[in-house]
């Protein structure tokens, strides 16, 4: 099987989820803790796309950060938009799976199975 990438958050219940679901499947996936090693914008933005998703629709919304910076304006940028998450990673849904040229939203975590 191709590389597996699992953007990670170890205090996260979905994301601690995702990984025994791919451990238990034999697959031990490159583990990156996003909070401490944020992608950057072009990866970021790879991974938009990888997804299918609008950059808010990869944001949790429920983050103080999201008021805070106001990042519901509609008058923001894509581009403005993914520099919020790169500046502010807790902001970026979790867990993501990457592999084979795909990606997934690990809400819920079975979701990941679908590219595997």
């Amino acid at each position: 099987m191709s590389k597996v990438t699992l953007y990670y958050n170890p205090r996260c219940s979905k994301s601690r989820q995702t990984l025994d679901l791919l451990q238990e499947r034999g697959i031990e996936p490159e583990i990156i803790e996003y909070l401490e090693d944020p992608p950057d914008a072009a990866q970021l933005d790879d991974l938009l796309q990888l997804l299918q998703l609008q950059p808010r629709d990869l944001m949790r919304k429920e983050e103080a950060e999201y008021a805070e910076l106001g990042l519901d304006a509609p008058t923001l940028t894509r581009e403005q938009l993914i520099q919020a998450m790169i500046s502010h990673p807790r902001l970026i849904q979790r867990p993501i799976v990457v592999h084979g040229g795909r990606a997934a939203l690990g809400r819920p975590p079975e979701r990941v199975l679908e590219i595997l």
